[in-house]
C-alpha cells in the first residue's frame, strides 16, 4: 500500500528530500503561491505549525504556478518571500506542477486517494491542503478557501 512516505520531492534549497524522513508524523500538504488572494493563510499554516509541530506536525509547502501565473519567482525568490513575509519556518519545496501530464507524483497520488468537489481529482487552485495521518494515508482533502483555522480542529484526530 503507498503511503506519503514512499515519495521523494526536491526541497525549496534543491536537495531531494525523502518524504520518509517524516513517517510517523501528520503532514499537511500545501501547494502554495506568493501572489493569491489566499497567501495570507501562510499566515495561519505558521501558526498551525508552531503550535502542533511539538506534537509532531509537519506543514509541507509546495509552490505551484498554474493558477494564474501567481508563483512567478523562482525558489529563492519564494524562499525569501516566505521568511519575510510570513516568517515561514515549515519546510517548503521546489516549485511543482499540481495538475496535467507533469503533476508530481505526489499529487498524483494525492488525487487520487482524495478527489475533489463532486468527485473530481484535479487541484483546484493554490491552498489546496490534504491533511495525512501518522500512517500517511489521507484523511481529508480541504478546498483553498477552508482556513488553516478550521483545519485546527481536525488535527486532533491525527496528533
Amino acid at each position: 500500500m503507498t503511503t506519503a512516505y514512499d515519495f521523494t520531492a526536491r526541497d525549496i534549497d534543491g536537495a531531494d528530500q525523502p518524504l520518509a524522513a517524516y513517517r510517523g508524523k501528520p503532514l499537511l500538504i500545501v501547494n502554495v503561491a506568493s501572489k493569491c488572494g489566499f497567501t495570507p493563510q501562510y499566515a495561519g499554516l505558521q501558526a498551525l505549525y508552531a503550535r502542533f509541530h511539538p506534537q509532531g506536525l509537519e506543514v509541507l509547502g509546495f509552490p505551484c504556478d498554474q493558477f494564474g501565473h501567481q508563483e512567478p519567482g523562482d525558489e529563492s525568490e519564494i524562499k525569501t518571500f516566505c521568511s519575510t513575509r510570513y516568517d515561514v519556518t515549515f519546510p517548503m519545496f521546489a516549485k511543482i506542477e499540481v495538475n496535467g501530464a507533469n503533476a508530481h507524483p505526489l499529487y498524483r497520488w494525492l488525487k487520487s486517494e482524495k478527489a475533489g468537489i463532486l468527485g473530481t481529482e484535479a487541484i483546484k487552485w493554490n491552498f489546496t491542503k490534504f491533511l495525512v495521518d501518522r500512517t500517511g494515508q489521507v484523511v481529508r482533502r480541504y478546498a483553498p478557501n477552508d482556513t488553516p483555522e478550521k483545519i485546527e480542529k481536525d488535527l486532533a484526530a491525527v496528533i
